[in-house]
């Protein structure tokens, strides 16, 4: 007849057993957390996602600026030069009465950059402001030539905001002239920027 176990046999039977269920479930935890789903991807962007059109692509693509000739012109004397940067050709602050300057960008890409309605309808969506009909925006834009350049104008804000925008083909390019500022700083400036429109000038102008 077997004699039963020994009880400190028992007692290494038992640890030895917890032990290994120990581990199983130590084993098991760490399988877990290597399912764990990666971060997303730097700025926030998912694959599978639709790809944004219309002005909004616009807005967020990456345009080469334009080469070759550069059109010049002569800011007011009360506009202060910011800052070159890589996409502006110029930058002005337009001081204000006693609030934060309005903003003179100049710039210029290859081609149409999607034509008249596109661009003034991007500028339209920064102040937060619904797209236009193709009949809307060509009854808004105020057209003259000057120097040999033919100039789109537009005017529109949203009770707060303001833009007043200039589209300027020229050598293949188009050039945009866009001022953003407070409704009642722009109206005062106006006049200051239609005055600037006539000083800008092809390199062949006199």
């Amino acid at each position: 007849m077997r004699s039963p176990l020994h009880p400190l046999v028992f007692t290494c039977v038992v640890c030895l057993l917890t032990s290994g269920c120990r581990e199983r479930e130590i084993t098991t935890y760490r399988v877990a957390k290597e399912k764990e789903a990666p971060p997303p991807a730097a700025g926030g962007s998912s694959q599978g996602a639709p790809a944004p059109s219309g002005p909004a692509a616009m807005a967020n693509a990456t345009v080469p600026t334009a080469d070759g000739a550069s059109l010049t012109w002569t800011p007011p004397a009360h506009w202060q030069v910011k800052p070159a940067s890589a996409m502006r050709k110029g930058s002005y602050a337009v001081p204000t009465d006693g609030g934060p300057p309005a903003d003179l960008s100049i710039t210029a890409f290859p081609g149409d950059v999607g034509g008249e309605p596109a661009n003034i309808n991007r500028w339209r969506g920064q102040i937060q402001l619904s797209p236009g009909s193709d009949a809307d925006l060509a009854a808004a834009i105020t057209r003259f030539e000057h120097g040999g350049l033919k100039f789109a104008v537009v005017d529109f804000e949203n009770g707060q905001q303001r833009v007043l925008g200039a589209i300027i083909p020229f050598a293949g390019s188009t050039w945009f002239v866009k001022l953003t500022g407070p409704t009642t700083e722009l109206a005062k400036e106006k006049p200051a920027f239609l005055a600037f429109l006539k000083t800008v000038r092809a390199p062949s102008a006199p």
